[in-house]
Parts: C-alpha cells; structure tokens; sequence
C-alpha cells in the first residue's frame, strides 16, 4: 500500500504481526526526511543476530486521507534488507499495529481495495454472510483460534497468530499435540527481518476459522531456531497468512477484539505449491531487442506498480528495451529443477516458449508451477551462453 513519509510516497507491506513501522531499502530514494533519530537493534524471524537499525520520532505519515503528524519509526540501514527483488514490486516498509489499533480496517482482497473506518462510527453490513471471529489483541499482535484435522485425529483447536504480512497459508510449531504428518519435504518458507527461513512443508486436512473450512490447505512446520530472535511467542500454536487471508474479505476490528470474514472468490481455489523447486528474483536490468513488423507503432510507458521497462525506438524498426533480469535465487534439494540441472545464478529467458520480460514475477512463478504432470521447458543463459532445460512437474506428496 502507498503511504506518504515525511514528503516522500512510499511503498508499504500491512503486516499485522509487526508494531512499530520499519523503514529499509530507502537507498533509491533521493531525499527522505527522518526526524529525531537514535540509534538501536531490533530482533525479527530468521536465525541471524539482531540487526542495528535507526529510531525516529515526530514523523509525519499520509494513507489516502489519514494522517498522523507524530508517528514513531525504525529504520533498517542494511542493504541486504529487501524484499523488492523476491516480490516483484517495489517495497520501502511495512507498518501495522498502530493503523489497526486506530482504525476498523477493511480488506477487500478480492478488489484489492483496504478502507480505513472511524471505530466509533462503523456498523457492520451483511451480517448474515459473515462469520464474526473473536481476537485476542497482545502485546500489539492479533490472535485468533482456529482448529485443524491432521494426521486423521480429531479436530484440534489451535491458537494462531494472524499475520497479514505473510505470504504462505499456515505455519504450526511442534509439539506433544500437534505433530508433522509423514508425507513432507524440506523447503524455503520465507525471509523475515533476521534472515531465510526453512522448515518442513506440508498439508493439513482442513482448517476452519469459525464455520469456514478450507481442505487440503498448505502448511509449514518452520524450524524453531527461526524463532530464537523472538522473547514471546504469545502461548501461540502458529500463524495464518495470506494464502489463507486472501480467501476472505476481511475486517479487523481490534477496539471491539473481533475479526469479520466473509468469503471471496478466491475462497475455493486450489493452494499453491512450488512443484518446481526454483525461487526466482529481480536481479538488476537487461536490454532486449524486438523487429517491429509496423514501423508506425505507438509505444506506451508501463505505470503499474512494479519494476518498469524503459523502451527505445530505433530507426523504426526495432524496439529496444531496458527490463528487469529474472535470476534463480534457490533451488529445493531433489525437486524437478534441480534434477534437470538448473543452477542458483541462472538467468531465465523463456518458459515454455514465452519470454519472461512479459510478464510479472509472480505470473512466471505460476507459469513454472501449473499443475502436476506438466513439462515445463526453460530457456536459461548461463556465462553468455543460452541452454534449454526440460523437467516435468511432480506431486510433492506421493
């Protein structure tokens, strides 16, 4: 989401499970304006130290028409520190806690459109299609119980962080009562503020947050040294993230401690998994000629939100332009791709004939991941030189 600082548009993750916002990868900015600065660390998800960062105070912030002229920050000097390559979009913070502490927030992640509401005025709409879940707010996070059907034992009631900043379904944490089923694999779950995270992924039966249930829904086991940056845990079982979220418009509520979910029109569709094994990034820029076929062709700028291409007409005939460089950033032990050969470091050209400048990180990330039994055929260049892997896409649970 876009949000004014100090003058400057940035751009912002919402994460429910963060406090105080934080600032970082603000190097491509030309000026920004940070107010009474002092120096500490913070701790977050991943198994590195805790990490020197900035505290700024009086700070002003504009989303659409809120504003708050006195507004707290930390700011990440790291470089290292940045998710814009991995997401595919422009990324300059995220801030959570005190905009739903503030406000009743309405998510319509079907419209992907977020309302902001006066909690003292708002009333609730359609109650009928709704389910109204009760929240636990501690210690500026958001909790809600939910119960899981797993391993083919009853139905557990688990306690989960709602973490709106997460892009995976759900994480569990291990323990007498909740077990990791037999059918998983080791994978990459993520990046948080204190490095990578890895664990076991899997799925679950069902979750159901109130009379909602989804089936064979994703599920990670992180591995708990993730956590050894984090003093509480907040007697929690795990957390529910996007994958899960984006089912459901949703209303958080936390002045009332209660979660408002209806579902949308992503609420049936099958999870997604990353059959290839390849995590793929924004790596730097790449120039790319095209032979126009018409030498009267009208060229428009790309003004979406994401890593733009600049293009160059020349003596109308080619097109020549400047596009984002998609890399293999990781590749899972045994998966399809790394069978096939494929190398962290490899530039991707093509997948199945289609030329990845097209098209935005993620649709390539779905591209390389349809379904199962698919063949996928990428056209890679490695050291200046084009080579053309094949490898077919595999159930991960069989």
């Amino acid at each position: 989401m876009p949000i004014e600082v100090n003058g400057t548009e940035l751009s912002f993750i919402l994460d429910s499970g963060v406090g105080k916002p934080i600032l970082f990868n603000v190097s491509d900015q030309d000026s920004i304006q940070i107010n009474n600065v002092s120096e500490i660390t913070i701790r977050g998800l991943g198994e590195s130290e805790p990490i020197k960062a900035l505290s700024s105070k009086k700070n002003f912030f504009k989303v659409g028409e809120v504003r708050n002229v006195d507004q707290d920050l930390f700011v990440v000097m790291d470089k290292s520190l940045n998710f814009s390559p991995s997401l595919g979009i422009p990324v300059h913070g995220i801030i959570g806690y005190q905009l739903f502490r503030d406000f009743v927030v309405d998510i319509n992640y079907g419209k992907q459109v977020i309302k902001f509401y006066n909690p003292y005025d708002y009333k609730l709409k359609n109650a009928r299609k709704a389910e109204v879940l009760p929240l636990k707010i501690r210690e500026k996070k958001a909790y809600v119980n939910a119960k899981i059907h797993m391993n083919g034992k009853d139905d557990l009631s688990v306690r989960m962080l709602v973490d709106t900043g997460s892009s995976d379904a759900i994480w569990l944490f291990e323990n007498q009562n909740i077990g990791v089923p037999e059918k998983n694999y080791e994978d990459f779950l993520g990046k948080g503020l204190g490095g990578n995270i890895f664990g076991k992924r899997t799925k679950v039966n069902t979750i159901s947050l109130g009379r909602f249930s989804l089936k064979d829904a994703k599920a990670a086991f992180p591995d708990m040294k993730t956590f050894n940056n984090i003093k509480n845990l907040g007697n929690r079982n795990g957390s529910v993230g996007g994958e899960v979220l984006k089912r459901f418009n949703i209303v958080f509520d936390y002045k009332n401690e209660r979660m408002i979910i209806r579902k949308n029109s992503n609420f049936s569709k099958p999870f997604h998994y990353n059959l290839s094994g390849l995590e793929l990034q924004h790596d730097g820029v790449r120039y790319v000629s095209e032979s126009l076929t018409k030498s009267n062709g009208v060229l428009k700028s790309d003004d979406s939100n994401t890593f733009g291409n600049v293009q160059i007409l020349l003596e109308n005939s080619t097109r020549l332009s400047l596009v984002p460089e998609i890399v293999v950033s990781a590749i899972r032990a045994g998966s399809p791709a790394e069978s096939a050969g494929l190398q962290e470091g490899d530039v991707i050209l093509a997948v199945n004939g289609k030329r990845v400048y097209s098209y935005k990180l993620q649709e390539i990330m779905h591209m390389l991941n349809q379904k199962e039994g698919k063949r996928i055929q990428l056209l890679i260049e490695r050291y200046n030189q084009d080579v053309l892997f094949s490898f077919v896409l595999k159930n991960l649970f069989k």
